[in-house]
This record gives structure tokens, sequence and C-alpha cells, in this order.
């Protein structure tokens, strides 16, 4: 874990500003571009996140396409934002990522409005969002202003879009995924690109932990992937930030100035904050997950004796909600009653680990201390089955792993991937 604090607070002053200064947006700079959004007539804007609040971000991305006229014109927004995996609007959490670790390690989940697999940010990790008309929706036009801004600044740089909508660095390491969104007359194309991202990171809470699962969500696609630092080690954050603004002026010829904004201005977005609470909540994030089902064997060991035996574990989620619950447990172990009541008590209750060890230290409070002991034996085993480990001296970056490693080609982990969500 220190891996990763220490990155963060290297890279943390670097989107602040161009290379003159870290020092914040006057409030009136921030308001200034708050009314030009919705008032003014250029035809487009360039702007940047002052928050690294990956909730905050979303929610500045979905007021802007609910109440900006994107027929009038063209955003670009840039962002980024402190460790978060963010899934896409029909992925199961509990198949794209290790939710204990990232608990432990303190990494927020969020799931986005648009459609596509899953990532990981953090503060080396930029994302740009390209907000237009329906009619004016094109993404390899978005994707044409990160190439060729790249190649402005770094001429030799060998990067290429592809029909999936990905760039790709010398045709081998992916450096940017896409995933877009069209509604009834606006569109929007977010994309990330990664600078100077923690690979260790990434791969490591870009893996499942739970066990049998079952699920029609939508999957993630693994690809090896770069850091543009990892070829380019002179490329400044800031940098990057002005030839990205430049290109997109001269694409869509407008202004190529970097307008700051601060997304929980409630005054300058006037129900913001709703929806950033609506993006933190368990409902959205949890509860519109696609039915899925586990199904495994858990092993059982008595506190008394060495032995152990076999149960099995059956469970159907709807919504984030236990649905169905069967345990096929021996009945020499723990009485067929004792058995039946743990799984009518877990029916109805959400699929985490908080609610599922209630439910079960309702039902040994009245039990013999033997019975006590094999149920929390038995609550431990379906933990475990879920993903949920101790991490004692863990962390989402072991400590002996180089924050940025050597390229090879088994460097795998779950990028995102392309699906368009009619809104």
């Amino acid at each position: 874990m220190t891996t990763m604090w220490s990155h963060i607070g290297r890279t943390a002053p670097l989107f602040r500003g161009s290379a003159g200064g870290c020092r914040g947006p006057r409030v009136t700079q921030v308001t200034r571009a708050c009314s030009s959004l919705l008032s003014d007539s250029r035809k487009g804007l360039v702007l940047y996140s002052q928050s690294t609040d990956v909730y905050e971000n979303l929610s500045l991305e979905n007021w802007i396409e609910d109440n900006v006229d994107l027929e009038q014109r063209n955003i670009l927004l840039l962002w980024r934002s402190r460790p978060a995996v963010v899934i896409g609007r029909h992925q199961n959490p509990w198949q794209e990522c290790n939710l204990s670790l990232m608990r432990h390690s303190g990494i927020a989940l969020a799931r986005r409005h648009s459609g596509g697999g899953t990532v990981f940010h953090d503060l080396g990790n930029l994302n740009l969002t390209f907000f237009a008309s329906k009619k004016a929706y094109n993404r390899q036009r978005n994707l044409k202003v990160i190439t060729e801004a790249l190649k402005c600044l770094r001429p030799g740089l060998e990067v290429e879009a592809t029909k999936r909508f990905d760039i790709f660095l010398k045709e081998q390491y992916k450096i940017s995924g896409s995933a877009s969104r069209i509604g009834r007359k606006s569109s929007y194309h977010h994309c990330t690109l990664l600078h100077s991202a923690d690979r260790s990171a990434l791969s490591t809470v870009l893996r499942s932990s739970c066990q049998g699962l079952r699920s029609n969500a939508t999957p993630s696609v693994p690809s090896p992937v770069a850091n543009l630092l990892d070829l380019e080690p002179s490329m400044q954050w800031a940098e990057l930030l002005d030839a990205l603004a430049n290109q997109y002026g001269a694409e869509f010829a407008v202004s190529s100035a970097k307008n700051p904004v601060t997304p929980a201005d409630e005054s300058a977005f006037p129900g913001v904050s709703r929806v950033a609470a609506e993006l933190r909540g368990w409902d959205w994030i949890f509860g519109k997950t696609p039915k899925f089902s586990v199904q495994t064997p858990l092993t059982l060991r008595d506190n008394t004796s060495s032995a152990e035996c076999t149960a099995h574990l059956c469970v159907e989620v709807k919504s984030g909600v236990i649905a169905k619950c069967h345990l096929d447990l021996p009945t020499d172990w723990l009485p067929a009653g004792l058995s039946s009541k743990v799984s009518r008590v877990l029916e109805g209750e959400h699929f985490c680990p908080q609610r599922i060890t209630a439910s079960f230290a309702g039902v040994w409070r009245w039990q013999s201390s033997k019975h006590c002991d094999r149920l929390q034996r038995l609550c431990d085993a379906i933990l475990a089955a879920m993903g949920e480990h101790k991490h004692q001296g863990t962390s989402a970056v072991p400590p002996s792993r180089p924050l940025h490693t050597p390229l090879t080609s088994d460097t795998q982990v779950n990028t995102v991937d392309i699906i368009v969500q009619e809104a």
C-alpha cells in the first residue's frame, strides 16, 4: 500500500495546471466556465475537473449530458480520480474485481452509466469525455484527437486507434480503451489514457476472487497494457494536457483554453450532488448487477478434530439480493433443520459479507457451543467462497514489485471493451 500512496503523492500536483505552477483556479474562473457551459455562443469548450473523486466526476458527466444543449456545442472534459475501479453499466462487480482487497486497500468501486468493461483509475490515468450531439457522434474522430496529439508531442511515437476503438502503442500495448452512451439527442464517448498508472495495482484488483460464479453480465476483455511513460519517460503531464486541448481545438475549430470546473459546486451544477449520491449508493453499484448464481463446494473443518467434510453452496442473486439459497451439508456435521434455517435466513439479504455475517449471528445466538462453532465455520467458508479473505500485511500493490515493471507480453489485465448503450 505504501507504494501506491507514494505514487499518488508524486503525481497529485500534476493535474492542477500547466508547467508554470500548481495553484488552484480562482472561483471567478470556475463560475465563468460554468456560466459559459449553459449560455454562451461558443461552439465548444474544454473543461478540466478540479476533483479527483470518481463519483463527482461521473456525476458531472451525467449532469452535462442531461442539462447542456449538445446539439449546439461540443465539449471535452478532462478528469482523473484517486484509486478506483469503474465497472460498466451491465457488469458484475463480483465477477470483475477483488472486492475484499479493494476494501482493505481503500479503493473505491463505481458503476458508470455507459456500457463496456472494467477499468482501474488512479492519478496516473487521464480520462477524456467527448460530448456531442447524437448526429455528430464519431468515436474515430475523437480518438484521432488523442493519437494526433501524442504524435505531435513525440513524433516518433507509434500509436494507432483500432476498429474496436482502443489505442495501442507499438501495435502491442493498449494505452486507451473506450465506452460510450447515446441518448435521444446527445452522446458521450469517454476513454482512458495511461500516462503513469500503477500497473501493479491495476492487475491485482481487476481479478475476481469469487468462486463458482455464473453470470451473463458483460465480461471485460484482457489486454496487454503500457503507460506512456514506459516508452517516453520525459513526457510531462502538463504538456500532455496542453497537447490534447490544442488538438481538440484544432479538430473541432473551437477554443483550446482549459476551463477549470468543480463538479461538487451545486450553485454551478444544480442537482449534481443528488446524482453523485445515487452513484455512491449500494442500490446503483451492486443493485444494478444482472442476476447471477454462485455454485461452489465448501470445505468445513471441526474445531475439536482434524476431520473435514465437504458441503455445497448454491445461491441465486437478483439485484444484489440473495433470491434463493440452498446449503447441502452432511447431517452429522449440522442438523438438517439448522441448515435449512440458515438458508431461509440468508434469502432476502444483500449478497455482501456484512449482511451475511449478521444473518449468521442471529441464528447461532440460541445454539449450543458445538453448533455455534460449526455455524461460525460455515459462515467463514461462505465468505471465503465470496472472495472475502483476511489481508493481513497485504495491499493492492505488492511492496516488492516496482511501480513500472518491464513490459512483457503476459502483462494481462481487464481493460475496457466497447458497448454502445442506447438510452
